[in-house]
């Protein structure tokens, strides 16, 4: 008989809307400034063959590469738990047995509901707006997303209290909770995490995604905590302040009982050799002293756009926090001191015309809850954020001149609607 896919393939594959990447809409061409994936615009924090930064010569064995790479990362993560070694919020400490290595960090989000949670039964939990993946690799999973928002009035922290009524469902067998946030760039508190850890009665596991978690205060990574707590994850990743997004190296901090489950899963060799011995040299000191060089100068363009932009006519307030390599800025339809509001058609045409004709590339996020008429901006360099600031503010002075931002309106939201952020 002829092939059917539609009666072959599992219907909720069928159905499943894939996770939008940053450059699904604007491919780069090797001209344009990407202010849209958060990735850290000064390069890898990397010390190789006695250079810093970016460089061809590296220190992996290519005449090795007919081998089958190291199965279980022993010295990495022996580094990743020195790194994170900070007795901080307790005397304990991280050791291998605690770690779990992954392609990304979202290799370890789709371990973990494999691990907990049984298809078309179990549940998971998610705050809004977040990390879309969490919700992709659910639906992968056929599991059933609940969802509990973040308090969009109180910098889109975390409510607690409404997460753990929710949890009087036994079938949700995960909370996915994003710290710092993306969007929202804000750090969750200790304290709301721990009221989740403490329910009584649930018996679950919390996520928690650190992706961002070296662009905030010292000492916030809870990575340690999951010495304290045998129901916390922690997951990481190198592709942000490291500035190795390219080589999608992540980790999850577990109990030694998690991180088994994790690591009898995983596939026999899923961290390639270059990968690892990348990681491996970007974990040495000589190499975080060049990353913390480097996420000191973005932190400074941060503050600096945080002082430039509202001086621009036509953006409107800072949403959430501060605690990352990116800011969550509203768009308005006209300047604020002619009673402007934040509006999503506006909004994305900034992102367009900036995209499209500018060079210069953001992220529209205004259909997320609470965001309307935002855009996400990853922090560059300083010649970046010069190079972005003109454009923006160029290309609403012509939108504002036009007067139309938009009489067309209607056609632009209809568009807006449709973005998938």
């Amino acid at each position: 008989m002829p092939f059917n896919l539609s009666q072959c393939a599992r219907p909720n594959i069928l159905k499943l809307h894939p996770y939008r990447c940053a450059r699904d809409d604007y491919k780069d061409d090797g001209t344009n400034v990407l202010l849209d994936a958060n990735e850290n615009a000064y390069g890898p924090g990397l010390i190789l063959n006695g250079k810093s930064g970016n460089t061809s010569s590296t220190d992996i064995d290519f005449l090795g590469l007919n081998r089958y790479p190291d199965p279980h990362q022993h010295e990495l993560k022996e580094k990743f738990c020195r790194l994170r070694n900070t007795y901080t919020h307790t005397s304990k400490t991280l050791k291998p047995e605690n770690l779990f290595c992954g392609v990304g960090s979202d290799e370890a989000i789709d371990a973990l509901l494999r691990c907990f949670c049984r298809p078309g039964q179990d549940k998971i939990l998610t705050c809004p707006p977040t990390y879309g993946m969490y919700a992709v690799s659910a639906d992968v999973n056929d599991l059933e997303i609940v969802t509990v928002p973040l308090n969009v009035e109180d910098g889109f922290s975390l409510q607690a209290e409404k997460v753990c009524e929710k949890l009087s469902d036994s079938s949700i067998k995960l909370v996915y909770i994003c710290s710092p946030g993306n969007p929202t760039a804000s750090l969750i508190k200790k304290e709301s995490i721990q009221k989740i850890l403490e329910h009584p009665t649930w018996n679950g596991v919390v996520v928690v995604d650190e992706a961002y978690i070296d662009f905030s205060p010292d000492g916030s990574s809870l990575a340690e905590w999951v010495l304290e707590w045998p129901n916390l994850v922690v997951m990481q990743t190198l592709s942000k302040a490291f500035g190795l997004a390219g080589i999608r190296l992540g980790v999850a901090f577990a109990s030694p009982e998690i991180a088994t489950l994790l690591n009898n899963m995983k596939a026999p060799y899923n961290i390639s050799s270059p990968t690892s011995a990348i990681a491996n040299a970007a974990l040495e000191e000589r190499s975080l002293k060049v990353m913390r060089e480097n996420r000191k100068k973005i932190i400074q363009q941060r503050e600096r756009l945080q002082k430039e932009l509202p001086k621009v006519p036509g953006i409107g307030r800072f949403l959430g926090g501060a605690d990352s390599n990116f800011l969550l800025v509203e768009i308005l339809d006209k300047p604020k001191d002619q009673g402007g509001k934040p509006h999503n058609p506006t909004a994305l045409e900034v992102y367009e015309t900036m995209a499209g004709k500018r060079g210069v590339v953001v992220r529209f996020r205004g259909k997320e809850l609470g965001c309307t008429g935002c855009l996400r901006i990853t922090v560059g360099t300083e010649k970046e954020v010069d190079r972005f600031l003109q454009e923006l503010k160029d290309v609403l002075r012509e939108i504002f001149a036009r007067g139309t931002s938009l009489t067309n309106g209607q056609a632009h939201q209809e568009e807006a609607n449709e973005v998938i952020a």
